[in-house]
């Protein structure tokens, strides 16, 4: 079975950076699509970051050029480093997996087989 748990979370200021770490157990993490999603208060959860099982990625529009999404093949986790950190990347932050091995990295939640629990990041003003 698929298991994924995020970490990293926390409260940080706007400007503040914070990296998030996704650890999965029963498969590689090169193995197919990983991504993240968030979910902030009062809205619906949304795309934010993607790698496919080639490593090719993909952002949301908001968070593109600020974050960047990473696998680490030795310890066998997907990364997602956030810079510059605006009071509206506060959401619980959700790592997801598919079970398909895919050429374009997944950005919709249907597309997902495998979820975490969610970390807390709140960036305050």
């Amino acid at each position: 079975q698929v298991q994924l748990v995020e970490s990293g979370g926390g409260l940080v200021q706007a400007g503040d950076s914070l990296r998030l770490s996704c650890a999965v157990s029963g498969r590689t993490v090169s193995s197919n699509g990983m991504g993240w999603f968030r979910q902030a208060p009062g809205k619906e959860r949304e795309f934010v970051a993607a790698i496919s099982g080639i490593g090719t990625t993909n952002y949301a529009d908001s968070v593109k050029g600020r974050f960047a999404i990473s696998s680490d093949n030795a310890k066998n986790t997907v990364n997602l480093q956030m810079n510059s950190l605006k009071p509206e990347d506060t959401a619980v932050y959700y790592c997801a997996a598919s079970d398909r091995l895919n050429y374009r990295p997944y950005i919709n939640q249907w597309e997902y087989d495998y979820w975490g629990q969610g970390t807390q990041v709140t960036v305050s003003s």
